[in-house]
């Protein structure tokens, strides 16, 4: 099974791979400032709202991280996150997430 990682996991596991080696690689370096950069929330509380978003049948683990990142406020952003999947949210399931995620802000 494939796991994935939030940006503020990412910038935590890349602040200490800094902290014990002393350097990253260059490529270690931009994600690091990338995640430093756009990571709104803490690991703990982005691993919450994940899992409050993994409550909703139709939300994938993919998916549920890339609105952990995200963010999303309005429905537009919300749609353009499931833009490639073969269904459209409701009305009603975009405005779950926003609340959901409104909680979390």
């Amino acid at each position: 099974m494939v796991d994935f990682l939030s940006l503020s996991e990412v910038r935590e596991l890349l602040q200490k791979e800094k902290e014990e080696r002393g350097d990253l690689s260059p490529e270690q370096g931009y994600a690091l400032q990338h995640s430093e950069a756009f990571a709104r929330l803490t690991p703990k509380k982005t691993q919450k709202l994940v899992k409050s978003l993994l409550e909703m049948e139709f939300i994938s683990p993919q998916n549920a991280v890339k609105l952990g990142d995200l963010l999303p406020t309005h429905p537009e952003e919300v749609r353009s996150v499931f833009a490639k999947e073969r269904f459209t949210l409701s009305k009603e399931d975009i405005e779950r997430i926003l609340t959901t995620i409104a909680k979390y802000l």
